[in-house]
């Protein structure tokens, strides 16, 4: 195995860096084709994403089969052509049935990417909202004792300690350097409760799954709800997500089945608010949490009078509670569009309510940097 020197540690360490700065540059170019596309929603994993990124081709020479004529050699003037380019045994490349190059995927971690998201769309960081700060005890190890469970020893110290008890007594053999600890040596590392502050929040989806709401508007829902969770996930330590679907009524699911669900019939958008404000009045306290509803609709509402019990829910409970209210309007061939008209009729200059228009897959990264570029 080949000994390597500092000199060519810090030379692997510095070709390290600049190729993931070629990524990292190759990833913000293509940036927007990943957020309006659904690559990288299915390649995660808990912490990391993996994101196809073109080829990085290193550049090289590549000499022709010809043992006579070429560049510098014959006749020829400046800016001629040096021809075409050959293959094996001096034959022009030809076309073949194998399968060609692939994208390289890398892994890259949901912080770097959302880093990365926040420099592209110049996204503020996040202020949490009022006093809504939790405590969290966290254990740490501040110092070295003489007792402790054997799991805390530290070899090290107890290490030291043995060395200079032995040096001290005139029993260190230098010749045969064997330490012994007793049990007078032994260290074991000590901690302190400390109380660290934590910011909370809670996403909580809501999507109209009636008729109207096809295969199309559900994947764009799922795919801008991977870059809002991937967002706000950066800003807080503790995130939560729930997820909400109706059509005529509204009930709670879990992700897969909030992307997956195929439901018909009419929509009355106030049993989505109604059960968001249970789920916050029962489980995310003003005080402790910030608080983030997100609805996507086409716009469709069965009544008036429903629209009218919405604007109440909103104006009374949910947006008091929240740190904003954000509101996608999914265009569907089959809906009308008129819910957004009647939020902005009704909110016209309340700065807790983000609304945000999607006409298809192309909308999607302004639409999050609509919802996301206020700082919520």
């Amino acid at each position: 195995m080949a000994d390597f020197t500092n000199s060519d540690i810090n030379k692997i360490k510095k070709d390290h860096r600049r190729f993931k700065q070629i990524v990292r540059g190759k990833i913000k170019h293509n940036l927007k084709k990943y957020m309006t596309h659904g690559e990288l929603t299915g390649k995660q994993g808990n912490d990391v994403v993996k994101i196809p990124i073109p080829q990085i081709d290193i550049p090289r020479f590549r000499f022709s089969g010809q043992q006579q004529g070429g560049a510098s050699q014959g006749d020829g003037e400046v800016g001629d052509a040096l021809g075409q380019g050959e293959g094996e045994e001096g034959k022009p490349d030809q076309p073949g049935n194998q399968e060609g190059s692939k994208e390289l995927e890398v892994d890259v971690s949901l912080e770097e990417l959302a880093e990365i998201m926040g420099e592209e769309l110049a996204l503020p960081k996040i202020e949490p909202k009022g006093s809504k700060r939790m405590e969290t005890i966290k254990d740490r190890y501040t110092g070295v004792r003489s007792v402790g469970p054997e799991s805390l020893r530290s070899f090290k110290r107890t290490y030291k300690e043995a060395l200079k008890r032995m040096i001290a007594s005139d029993s260190y053999d230098p010749d045969n350097p064997i330490i012994v600890p007793i049990r007078d040596d032994m260290r074991y590392r000590s901690w302190n409760e400390t109380s660290v502050p934590q910011s909370n929040a809670v996403i909580i989806y809501m999507m109209d799954v009636s008729g109207s709401m096809g295969d199309e508007q559900k994947e764009i829902v799922r795919i801008e709800s991977f870059w809002l969770d991937t967002w706000l996930k950066s800003q807080y330590k503790g995130l939560e997500s729930r997820f909400i679907i109706h059509d005529a009524s509204a009930r709670e699911v879990d992700r897969e089945t909030f992307f997956r669900t195929r439901e018909s019939g009419g929509t009355m958008i106030s049993s989505a608010y109604k059960l968001c404000l249970q789920m916050i009045e029962d489980e995310y306290p003003v005080q402790d949490w910030n608080i983030y509803p997100f609805h996507f609709s086409d716009g469709d509402n069965w009544s008036v009078d429903d629209t009218a019990e919405c604007m109440n829910i909103l104006r009374n409970h949910i947006i008091p509670s929240s740190n904003v209210f954000c509101y996608g309007q999914v265009e569907s061939p089959y809906g009308s569009g008129q819910f957004i008209k009647d939020l902005r009729e009704n909110f016209p200059d309340d700065e807790q309510i983000i609304l945000s228009e999607i006409k298809n897959r192309d909308d999607i990264y302004d639409s999050i940097q609509t919802f996301l570029g206020k700082g919520l």
